[in-house]
């Protein structure tokens, strides 16, 4: 059972950088497709960026394209997400997923979660 730490986040104006971390633990990282998600109150989880494990397929929703960056270190086991002029509706907790399966969106695919780290963006 992989375990998964989640670091970074915080506060930040608008238009502002913060570079989320996540570490997963055990020898399988390089294997995993790696994506990050969040949510805000009263919605369901929502699919940001993924990666997958070969490091050749890197996918962004709509609404981050161009602002965020995933990349993986396999030699670290941590997924970090780069996320550059950042907005007001970007303020969400923001939860790291690892899974065997080909990279996906869909939350029910990924078996391994963090324990999801606040982002907030103030106006």
């Amino acid at each position: 059972q992989a375990q998964v730490q989640q670091s970074g986040g915080g506060v930040v104006q608008a238009g502002g950088s913060l570079r989320l971390s996540c570490t997963v633990s055990g020898s399988a990282f390089s294997r995993y497709s790696l994506a990050w998600f969040r949510q805000t109150p009263g919605k369901e989880r929502e699919f940001a960026a993924g990666l997958n494990w070969s490091q050749t397929i890197t996918y962004y929703s709509d609404s981050v394209k161009g602002r965020f960056t995933i990349s993986r270190d396999n030699a670290k086991n941590t997924v970090y997400l780069q996320m550059n002029s950042l907005k007001p509706e970007d303020t969400a907790v923001y939860y790291c997923a690892a899974g065997f399966q080909d990279l996906s969106v869909a939350v029910n695919t990924y078996a391994y979660w963090g324990q999801g780290t606040q982002v907030t963006v103030s106006s």
